[in-house]
């Protein structure tokens, strides 16, 4: 009996409070952001593609319209090619180059070198890009002046500068450069101890990459492949600048629609970029599961 009055006498202990982490915080601003610049105009797209631009009714002419009309199929299909052919390019180009850099036994000033080169060379584009190449191969530019004067004219063989295969060049430009900086990471990632034991086992160097390097750095070469892939099929200025919308990419058919002219439509062109999206979002979704399986392996 004392000790039941002792314990209903005893001051009730407080409940403790909850662990608040500051560090959401530091985090705000990246919500915001993500909230103003992604969210909201990505709900847009999916309103103002349903609606109708004269009456804002709801309809679904413009969904209809993308899918059955040639030029804007046409159009994808160009921007899903070069995106393709200049992902696949870039990709081999640039995983040679960064696997010689890191593990071809190159001086150590060399890796540094071609990381700075291509951390500025990966984000050399747009207008400026354009520019240079123009400068460099236009049929007025430096480099073909060089190569006429050595008696070939580029020219006069079917190259221009103007055409798809020269709009792949210049993309090929700030595509390698990239996936040098992504595979970097994957390939310091590869352990001496793997060729060691393979080599102790007896393993060939084909072997080696047949059997173990290969298959570790696959994930990640087509990750990287499918993120060069959305770089190249989101690029507008680069092209608009070199061609001046002459090749139909889906960019320059939006950027057409969104610009006010009297045969623009602007709820075609927000059709048009939520069918960007939906493609992005299955890069997306596709990279991130590669990228896990990568870190499952480098881990």
């Amino acid at each position: 009996t004392t000790l039941n009055a002792v314990k209903r006498d005893a001051p009730q202990a407080r409940p403790a409070l909850p662990n608040f982490s500051w560090a959401w915080l530091g985090l705000m601003p990246f919500f915001v952001f993500a909230l103003l610049f992604l969210l909201y105009p990505a709900s847009i797209l999916g309103v103002r593609s349903f609606q109708d631009t004269n009456t804002h009714d709801f309809t679904i002419k413009y969904i209809v319209q993308l899918l059955h009309d040639p030029y804007l199929l046409g159009a994808y299909w160009i921007s899903i090619k070069i995106s393709i052919i200049t992902a696949l390019g870039g990709g081999l180009f640039g995983f040679m180059l960064a696997y010689s850099a890191i593990r071809g036994g190159l001086p150590r000033f060399m890796r540094s070198s071609l990381m700075t080169f291509c951390g500025v060379a990966s984000n050399f584009a747009g207008v400026p890009l354009a520019f240079a190449f123009i400068a460099l191969l236009s049929p007025s530019g430096e480099l073909t002046k060089v190569l006429i004067a050595l008696g070939y004219n580029p020219y006069f063989h079917g190259f221009t500068l103007y055409t798809f295969w020269g709009l792949s060049m210049v993309y090929m430009y700030f595509q390698f450069p990239l996936m040098v900086l992504i595979i970097a990471p994957a390939i310091d990632g590869l352990r001496r101890e793997w060729l060691e034991a393979a080599e102790n086992l007896g393993a060939s160097t084909f072997q080696y990459w047949r059997y173990v390097a290969f298959p570790i750095l696959l994930p990640a070469i087509l990750g990287t492949m499918i993120l060069l892939f959305g770089n190249a099929f989101g690029a507008f200025a680069t092209a608009q600048a070199l061609t001046g919308g002459q090749i139909n990419l889906v960019t320059i058919v939006i950027g057409s629609q969104l610009s006010g002219d009297v045969l623009g439509d602007p709820g075609l062109g927000y059709a048009l970029a939520l069918g960007m999206v939906f493609v992005m979002a299955i890069a997306i979704v596709a990279r991130t599961i590669l990228q896990r399986q990568t870190e499952r392996w480098l881990r």
